[in-house]
């Protein structure tokens, strides 16, 4: 999957262009034409886009460049192209949710994190692909063709943040914008050789999405809802999370951004290490199956944190096997009886999964069951986390898989239910604790692994810092089948 040469390079980053940009070495417009190109050559085979923006993106790069040469600064995010996931609302552009439901619908108003970076200066590429309602962990919905995953296109590239991740992994836009209620964001990083940053519950606020009660469907995750970062470097994901973090009287969770300078801890971290850090590295759980690839290579990686300094703990976290609870968690904080309202609408055109959920005669005892299972492995983390400063384990169990299934169900010999290949994620949904997927390696195939970082509670700064030098020790390459790194052709610089 080569391409001919871009008008400017296409795989420089967030940080790199907002950079050129502010010089004046290349300008907003440029930058947006470029993208939509790449788009052009590769969107319809990918599908990583569901709603295209052209229009609205080519206005917003036209906006940068007038303010700056009026000699006004238009933000952090000046120029920079970035994808929208489709379950996150923007004013005036279709938001489908993955569903027929909401095939007319056109939100009037934008998410937090929409107006954010629309503030910010960001040109807004389009809407990203999602299964329904975020419902599912693979890439396929009822509205679109599947997301395909750019490394192998017959495998998915993870949900349900798949659009986002195939956008960001082509190059199609540095920048993405996911949701993770049990991992969504960090999948789809993992599955496609991404950074995916879920930070502490909070941190980033969410509105409409997933508190609007006149939507049902959207308006489930709540307790575990988050929103994040999709890039291709730890210091992108930095700049994003300076523009998204911070609180909003919209979302009775949110907290504020802290006293960590987002950038900053990154951009600094070359001049620091790991020295007098504890880092416990757990293989499984205790109880997962793992790829036997996946789990050499992750912990082939973790061996770089004994050479930045720190000091790694071979540790199980002791936690109860949780995965039993996950659907009734999402299901308690769902609007059953609007969702049911809908299946009896549009059951043939609704994914089957999902009608199997919400048909279900869910009992008051599982959902209290279910919080009680949470409130256990909540505090069953932070007594662990007492003892250590991060927890580093495999993202997800398994590389990617083939599209139009939901998941492995066989893992190095063992029979599992097609949900175990999550194991290592939705905890830190459930504790809230901050947790970034960066790429650790491949497989002898060729397919992205990712490895996890976990800090403990409001420990943002900690993760993107050890992140950003896991990354310094063991810089990864764009090294897709397309890219220049992999044999396609180069393009050329952004520099004129």
């Amino acid at each position: 999957m080569t391409l001919a040469s871009d008008p400017v390079e296409t795989e420089a980053s967030a940080v790199e262009i907002a950079a050129l940009i502010r010089s004046g070495r290349v300008t907003a417009a440029e930058v947006v034409d470029s993208a939509l190109a790449r788009v052009d050559a590769l969107d319809d085979s990918l599908h990583a886009f569901v709603e295209r923006t052209d229009t609205l993106a080519r206005a917003q790069a036209a906006e940068v460049d007038a303010a700056f040469a009026r000699g006004e600064d238009p933000g952090p995010l000046a120029g920079v192209p970035i994808a929208i996931k489709d379950l996150i609302a923007t004013a005036g552009v279709p938001t489908r949710n993955g569903s027929v439901v909401y095939g007319d619908w056109i939100p009037d108003e934008d998410d937090i994190v929409v107006e954010r970076v629309k503030n910010a200066g960001a040109v807004i590429l389009g809407k990203t692909t999602v299964p329904e309602f975020g419902y599912s962990a693979a890439g396929h919905s009822p509205v679109s063709p599947p997301a395909r995953n750019p490394w192998n296109p017959e495998l998915t590239p993870g949900g349900s943040s798949a659009g986002s991740a195939v956008a960001v992994a082509t190059g199609m836009s540095p920048l993405a914008l996911g949701s993770d209620g049990g991992g969504s964001v960090r999948i789809p990083a993992s599955l496609c050789g991404l950074v995916g940053f879920k930070a502490s519950m909070g941190r980033v606020p969410l509105y409409p999405g997933c508190r609007d009660e006149r939507f049902p469907g959207m308006s489930s995750w709540e307790t575990i809802e988050h929103i994040g970062p999709m890039t291709r470097t730890v210091a992108d994901t930095a700049l994003l999370m300076s523009v998204l973090a911070g609180p909003d009287p919209r979302d009775r969770h949110s907290l504020p951004a802290g006293d960590v300078d987002w950038l900053a801890a990154v951009a600094e971290e070359p001049a620091r290490d790991l020295t007098g850090k504890t880092i416990a590295y757990s293989a499984d759980l205790g109880y997962l199956p793992v790829d036997p690839q996946v789990r050499a290579t992750v912990a082939a990686a973790v061996e770089t944190f004994e050479k930045l300094g720190a000091t790694v703990v071979e540790a199980d976290p002791g936690i109860d096997d949780a995965r039993p609870y996950i659907w009734p968690i999402v299901m308690a904080d769902s609007d059953l009886v609007g969702m049911r309202g809908l299946v009896a609408q549009h059951r043939d055109r609704m994914s089957p999964h999902l009608v199997e959920l919400i048909e279900r005669r869910w009992t008051a005892e599982e959902f209290t069951t279910a919080q009680m299972m949470r409130k256990r492995v909540v505090n069953q983390m932070w007594r662990f986390m007492r003892n250590y400063d991060l927890l580093v384990t495999p993202s997800l169990a398994v590389p990617a898989f083939p599209i139009g299934i939901q998941g492995p169900e066989l893992i190095d010999g063992r029979m599992v239910d097609s949900g175990s290949w999550l194991g290592f994620l939705n905890i830190f949904n459930w504790t809230g604790q901050p947790a970034i997927s960066v790429p650790a390696g491949f497989t002898t195939g060729g397919l992205p692994v990712g490895l996890q970082i976990v800090g403990p509670h409001l420990g943002d700064g900690d993760v993107l810092a050890a992140a950003a030098l896991f990354e310094r020790e063991r810089p990864w390459h764009y090294r897709w089948p397309g890219s220049p790194a992999a044999g396609g052709t180069r393009k050329e610089s952004f520099a004129r």
